[in-house]
């Protein structure tokens, strides 16, 4: 009985001592006992949620990186239970979107096409990926609950391509160590600029850590260092920008009758026969030629053949969120093309803010610092950073897709999937596509190598049949990942 009421003590202790501090302890958990029903299917997890330090090569404390560990309560056997390790992007967002949203145990209240309402708040997911993995959700330092807590610390270890990567490496060998997955089946799942931090964890683990993976999973990628300049950055937006305006319904009808995936199969054989070869050309292009061109780019994206013209078939991103809607009096979003904004001038050549992004902070920021506090009972003064500081980022030597290919290539194990959203106008469907044909120019890692594509927006799963549809999809590529029992790492 003293022992239990020590042990209770030390849990208020632990919770309390987390306030009235700016910067959060270096090595600290807390832990809490819940249930779900996911797939019809009702059991108990664990949430530990706390911090883990960083440290430099003397052993000093220069960091902290703050996560929260779902686990799967009575698994026996932890050699074939799948650990997923999840970042999101920005480079300085923190991990909320994909925690709350996606595959998480815990759901935002937002409706089903994932627009705030009130009151705001947490409800079960039953969609979450837990009945098949469990989750660690890790925020990068000034992410989150992360922070440097050496002021001398240099900011060059943590603000940067390849500087995230190495940190981030040797602090998941620490957490795998201490919550004994080395046998797990182990999986990366990134969302935007994740997708570069988990392609390049990929190898820098393999190499450098000696852990090996069985997937990787890249939610809405970015180019991943990729070079695309040119005339093939100018071609690759089109498809995206169809299916923007047949969501929006301004395409003709014949267009706008048809099914979206089928629509965008002839518009992306257009974009790499027709478009890219005439862009390539410049003023070579023979007017006639010139003149289809400029046609049939307006039957695909409703956009005047005159604006095209005048921007020499090179329509940026920018003036299309703003050129699509501007006689309704509206802009479409960045992220997500199917939420609109109102601009102080109709006139102008792109929006005057990301109408997708102020509508998800204004749901999101009020049901994370809930959550923590009162489901978690993580109990802190210390800000949770929706975006953190982390600027100026180090972008150069990002050689991340061809060093996920790298991976691929010496591990037979690793798998790769691709999730896309069609209306996503910051990191778009078909650039993701091009990513995996340049990783792979043989075709000898394509058996390894799948896209699934959505109709809604750079975070598909905030509309909720996406939701349904991505969860169900992840699921099915662990199971199909994981090997059989006694099947060897090697090429036949």
């Amino acid at each position: 009985m003293k022992f239990l009421t020590f042990l209770v003590l030390l849990f208020m202790f632990s919770s309390e001592m987390l306030r009235a501090q700016r910067f959060p302890p270096a090595d600290s958990v807390i832990a809490t006992k819940h249930q779900v029903t996911v797939n019809g299917q009702r059991f108990n997890y664990t949430a530990k949620t706390g911090t883990q330090p960083v440290w430099d090569d003397k052993g000093k404390v220069t960091a902290t990186v703050h996560y929260t560990y779902y686990a799967k309560d009575a698994v026996q056997d932890l050699g074939r239970r799948p650990l997923v390790i999840s970042f999101n992007g920005g480079p300085g967002s923190a991990s909320v979107w994909m925690e709350i949203a996606y595959t998480g145990p815990r759901l935002l209240n937002i409706d089903d096409e994932g627009y705030p309402i009130q009151p705001y708040g947490i409800k079960e997911n039953p969609y979450s990926i837990l009945d098949v993995a469990d989750i660690v959700y890790i925020n990068p330092v000034n992410t989150g609950y992360s922070r440097i807590l050496d002021e001398k610390a240099d900011r060059t270890t943590f603000f940067g391509t390849n500087a995230d990567i190495r940190y981030l490496a040797e602090w998941l060998t620490t957490f795998v160590t201490r919550y004994n997955r080395w046998t797990s089946p182990k999986y990366l799942i990134g969302e935007s600029y994740g997708t570069t931090r988990v392609s390049g964890l990929a190898l820098e683990l393999q190499n450098a850590q000696w852990m090996y993976l069985n997937g990787v999973i890249l939610v809405s990628p970015t180019d991943l260092g990729i070079k695309r300049d040119g005339a093939i950055e100018k071609a690759l937006r089109l498809p995206y920008f169809t299916a923007t305006a047949w969501y929006h319904k301004k395409l003709q009808p014949e267009l706008q009758g048809r099914k979206l995936e089928d629509l965008l199969t002839e518009v992306e054989a257009f974009t790499m026969d027709k478009l890219l070869p005439a862009l390539v050309r410049g003023y070579t292009l023979e007017p006639a030629t010139k003149d289809r061109i400029v046609q049939q780019m307006a039957t695909y994206t409703s956009l005047s053949p005159t604006v095209i013209s005048q921007n020499n078939l090179d329509i940026s991103t920018s003036l299309f969120w703003k050129e699509l809607m501007r006689t309704d009096g509206y802009t479409i979003g960045r992220l997500d093309s199917r939420y609109l904004g109102i601009d102080f001038k109709d006139a102008g050549e792109r929006p005057d803010y990301n109408a997708e992004l102020t509508s998800w902070l204004h749901s999101f920021t009020p049901a994370v610092n809930y959550y923590y506090t009162n489901e978690l009972n993580y109990k802190t003064d210390v800000k949770y950073n929706m975006f953190g500081p982390v600027h100026p980022w180090d972008r150069s030597n990002d050689n991340t897709g061809l060093s996920l290919r790298q991976a691929m290539a010496a591990n037979p194990y690793l798998h790769l999937m691709v999730q896309s959203g069609y209306f996503d106008g910051a990191t778009d469907y078909f650039n993701a596509k091009y990513n995996m044909w340049q990783m792979d120019p043989s075709g000898k890692l394509a058996p390894r190598m799948r896209f699934k594509g959505y109709k809604s927006g750079h975070m598909m799963y905030l509309r909720k049949d996406d939701l349904i549809q991505a969860t169900a999809d992840i699921r099915e590529f662990i199971q199909q990942s994981m090997p059989r029992e006694g099947q060897a790492a090697k090429y036949e």
